[in-house]
Parts: C-alpha cells; sequence; structure tokens
C-alpha cells in the first residue's frame, strides 16, 4: 500500500505539462464582465427612439423632485474661487499698524477723544447679520431723526457737513439720469447746513444742468476738479505713481477719490449712483463705511458707496499706509475698496484700536438681500401679485413707503442705462416726492 504522498503530481499546477496544454473554457454569455455589460446597457439607452422614451419620463420626475424639494428647502448657491496664496498674503496675514494712531501722528484736525471714545446718542452696529425679514429695516428705524430747526444765522459752505460725490466726465456726460442723485440730496438733507460738492476728473462748470442747482443752491452745492497730488499731500500717497492708477471701470481710481478727498476735507461720501431716501444727519457722529449685502461675504464684506470719516482721520492715515505697503491694485477689481477695508478693520483690531463701525446692509443697500426680504427691482414694472412689498401696501403711507423712510440711501450700482418704469414705485414713492419737496423750498 503506497503512502498517500506517493500519488501527488510531479510538477506545480503552474508548470504541469497537462494544464499548460490545456486551453482555455470559452466564456458564457451569461458571464460577460460587468463593464462590457454596462457598455451594452448604455448602447442601448443611446438609441434615438429609447432615449426619447426615458427622457419623457425623466424630465417630468426630475422637475416634480425639483419644486417639491423648493417648498421645504430654501437654496443658496454662490460660487467664487480664491487664491489661497492670495488669501494667505492679503486677507489673512496682518501686518501691524504703520502709527497712524499715536499721539504724535494724529493731526490737530483731528479730536481723537470724542471720535474714539466720545458719547453717542445712536447706535449703528448691529452686531449680527440682521437677515431675516424686516430686521435690518426696523434696526434702521431705532436711528431717530435729528431736530435741529433751521440755524440762527446763515452758514458759509465751508462751514457745513461736507458731502462728496464723484463723475468721471470721460465715461460718459453728466445728464438727467444722474441729476436725479443731486435732486434726492436737496430733497433729504438739511441745505442750510450741508454742502454737497460734486468732484469730477475734468471741468463741468459749463452743464447746463449743474449751473442751474448752484444758482438755486449757492451755498449748498459746489463743483470741484480733482488734483490727486493736492489731496495727497501730507499722506504717504504723496509724490506716489499710484496716483496715477485708473481702469476702465472708474472702480480703482473712484475708490482712489473717495478716499483723498474725505481725508482733505472730512465728510461723507455718497456714491454718484445713490438715491439718498433720508437726512443722513444722526449717522455722523460716527465713522463708518457699509456692509456690502446681507449674504457677509468672507472677503468682501464691506462697502464704499456710502461712508464718513472726519478730516484728517487716523482711519484713513492707516488706509494710504496700506496702499502704499500692498501690491498694487489690479484693475476692475476693489483692491483699495471692500479688501482695503477689511485689512483695515483686522489692523485696528490686532493692534487694540476700536475699528470704524460697519452700518448693516439695509441702510444703503437693501437690493442686495434675499427675494423674501430685499427691495424690489427699481427698473422692473410693479408686479401684479404684490409680493415686492414684503406683504404691504405699495402706495404713499403703505409698508413700502414707511421702509423707505426707514434707510437712508438706494444703492444702484452702475445700472445707469437702465430707466426707472413710468409709475414704478421709485417714481412714485422716491422721484415725485424729491420735486415736491424741492418745490417746497421753493415755495419757502
Amino acid at each position: 500500500m503506497s503512502r498517500p504522498e506517493e500519488n501527488l503530481p510531479l510538477y506545480s499546477g503552474r508548470d504541469s505539462p497537462t494544464l499548460r496544454h490545456r486551453s482555455p473554457r470559452p466564456a458564457s454569455p451569461s458571464r460577460l464582465p460587468l463593464p462590457r455589460k454596462m457598455d451594452y446597457a448604455v448602447r442601448q439607452l443611446l438609441r434615438p427612439h429609447k432615449l426619447l422614451a426615458f427622457l419623457k419620463v425623466a424630465v417630468p420626475v426630475l422637475i416634480v423632485a425639483v419644486v417639491v424639494a423648493l417648498l421645504y428647502w430654501e437654496p443658496h448657491i454662490e460660487i467664487a474661487v480664491y487664491n489661497r496664496a492670495w488669501v494667505k498674503q492679503e486677507v489673512l496675514t496682518v501686518p501691524p499698524l504703520g502709527g497712524c494712531f499715536s499721539p504724535r501722528a494724529v493731526s490737530p484736525a483731528y479730536n481723537f477723544t470724542d471720535a474714539i471714545y466720545g458719547a453717542r446718542r445712536t447706535e449703528v452696529h448691529a452686531g449680527t447679520t440682521l437677515q431675516f425679514g424686516m430686521d435690518c429695516y426696523d434696526f434702521a428705524g431705532t436711528v431717530r431723526p435729528l431736530d435741529l430747526g433751521p440755524p440762527a444765522h446763515p452758514v458759509p459752505g465751508e462751514k457745513r457737513v461736507q458731502y462728496h460725490t464723484y463723475w468721471r466726465t470721460d465715461l460718459a456726460p453728466f445728464g438727467a439720469r444722474q441729476e436725479w442723485m443731486l435732486k434726492s440730496f436737496f430733497a433729504t438733507q438739511d441745505t442750510a447746513r450741508a454742502q454737497l460738492v460734486l468732484w469730477s476728473n475734468g471741468d463741468l462748470s459749463g452743464n447746463a444742468i449743474l449751473q442751474k442747482w448752484l444758482k438755486k443752491y449757492p451755498e449748498a452745492f459746489a463743483l470741484r476738479v480733482v488734483d490727486y497730488a493736492e489731496l495727497a499731500r501730507g499722506t504717504e500717497l504723496e509724490g506716489s505713481a499710484l496716483l496715477r492708477v485708473n481702469d476702465a471701470k472708474a472702480w480703482i481710481d473712484g475708490d482712489l477719490v473717495r478716499l483723498l478727498v474725505i481725508w482733505a476735507y472730512g465728510g461723507v461720501w455718497v456714491d454718484m449712483d445713490s438715491l439718498l431716501t433720508r437726512d443722513l444727519a444722526p449717522l455722523l457722529e460716527h465713522e463708518f463705511v457699509t456692509q456690502w449685502d446681507c449674504y457677509d461675504k468672507k472677503y468682501v464684506p464691506m462697502n464704499g458707496a456710502l461712508m464718513h470719516f472726519r478730516k484728517h482721520s487716523p482711519y484713513l492715515c492707516e488706509a494710504f499706509h496700506i496702499m502704499v505697503t500692498s501690491p498694487p491694485p489690479r484693475k476692475g477689481t476693489t483692491d483699495w475698496g471692500a479688501l482695503l477695508y477689511l485689512k483695515l478693520r483686522r489692523r485696528l483690531l490686532a493692534g487694540g484700536i476700536p475699528p470704524f463701525k460697519v452700518l448693516p446692509f439695509c441702510f444703503s443697500d437693501a437690493r442686495s438681500c434675499r427675494l423674501d426680504n430685499r427691495l424690489p427691482d427699481p427698473f422692473t414694472p410693479d408686479p401684479s401679485d404684490g409680493r415686492w412689498t414684503m406683504g404691504y401696501g405699495r402706495e404713499e403711507g403703505g409698508g413700502l413707503d414707511s421702509v423707505l423712510k426707514k434707510v437712508f440711501s438706494l444703492h444702484l450700482h452702475n445700472q445707469w442705462e437702465k430707466p426707472y418704469p413710468s409709475g414704478g414705485w421709485v417714481e412714485r414713492l422716491l422721484l415725485r416726492r424729491y420735486e415736491r419737496e424741492i418745490g417746497s423750498e421753493d415755495a419757502s
């Protein structure tokens, strides 16, 4: 009887002659590899008649699914791509302040104690984004108007509260559409105590529209041509090549002008593409910029379309220091606007300096929020369903009118080519009111 191991093959399975010469069995059609099965199914599905049949079922199902989903969920979609190296260098890195807040550096024209630590009548920094319902508008309503009465004596132009705006003469002529910003100023601000200065990069004194307002408000309105070298005198930008930057959108040079003008003269900056809706006087105990919109964007949280700083403010001095020590601005960007304000605010916090205020979005940019609580589109006719009024009345004395009397400005974001619809809410609740208010001044 042989031992079991004597019956083992003399070759391994790999080297066995029997296995080496055995032909592979043909694969059964039912055992096709999975990828080949899927490829076959796709080819079948892509046949025109089958593809059409599939779409007839899939598309309605998809539409129903989207509609049902929107009943339960509120989508918020915003895609922005930022270079990580840029973010690290320009945003996350916080260099020290430039020394503008040191006692020896503060200008005698700037009352440091009152500006930084003085008592305030109103609060304008909400501390939250105020995204829900009417929260932002209700907060704006807590800022009560000042009741100063007429001044005892006429206030000369240079002693008035200065308001500034800017128009690029080489981009477009100053016309009737731009005139509405002037009318909104004369109708809503205290023309006995305030002066609006229209800055430009060319002479506008021959413009017939502007001549009319110069004649009507000789102390409350003035024209000036930007002189970058003169405005930058005494700042870190003095003599810098950065004073010669500009772009086709007027963003870079516009942002530069607003900072230089407010530094040299102090006061309020209002972008020309705005309509003022109420007196800004109760805000002016604060130095401020505004929130960009209600979404609290991470890298562009602030806007300078409406801003206020005192003459020779160290806040602006520090802004100039950042401009000089940072890479040159990219054309067509807000490098000297939103990004600059963010850099400045972070450096102030790191340096232990109370930062400037940031007005909530609806104070000047109530168009920039969700469909349910933003102001209606100024350039479309009134919708028949009335949803744009947020459930309130559309006429004077109604809910929308009440909201407009709480906020301070309507920023239109350079949409100069779009007309205000005849009979629309802008015409009914703002433009006609401007005309009445200016007319009542003539009557008085």
